[in-house]
């Protein structure tokens, strides 16, 4: 009888790790599902509260080809030559860091140094008018 309970047992334990496993794997399946409306929430709400922050508004590199638009509602809308949106999500200014996460996931940084905002290898300056 001892043989058949420790079998059981092996049986059960190794059931619960699968069932714990399929568990976790569907937790995060769901979460990376999630990530791009997280971005949007903001942006549904109205949420302004970069409204009055210095950095929100238009930055662009010097040959005018990568156009990054800082709104107002935390989202950001960057354009890349003829492309419209070609890139859209939300960020947050920390300090002069700020930090993107794009709608399909993709996560970048970038920093601020007089005026200047460099990210991803990129130099974009404050649109005039």
């Amino acid at each position: 009888m001892t043989v058949h309970t420790t079998q059981a047992r092996s049986t059960l334990l190794g059931l619960g790790l699968a069932l714990g496993l399929a568990l976790a794997l569907a937790l995060a399946l769901a979460t990376v599902a999630a990530l791009p409306q997280l971005g949007k929430a903001a942006s549904a709400t109205g949420d302004d509260t970069m409204a009055d922050h210095p950095y929100v508004g238009m930055w662009v590199t010097d040959d005018g080809h990568i156009r990054h638009e800082l709104l107002p509602n935390n989202r950001y809308d960057e354009a890349r030559g003829e492309r419209e949106s070609a890139y859209q999500g939300r960020y947050r200014v920390t300090g002069n860091t700020i930090e993107y996460w794009d709608d399909t996931g993709f996560t970048a940084d970038g920093e601020f140094i007089d005026d200047v905002l460099y990210h991803a290898g990129m130099v974009l300056r404050r649109e005039r008018e």
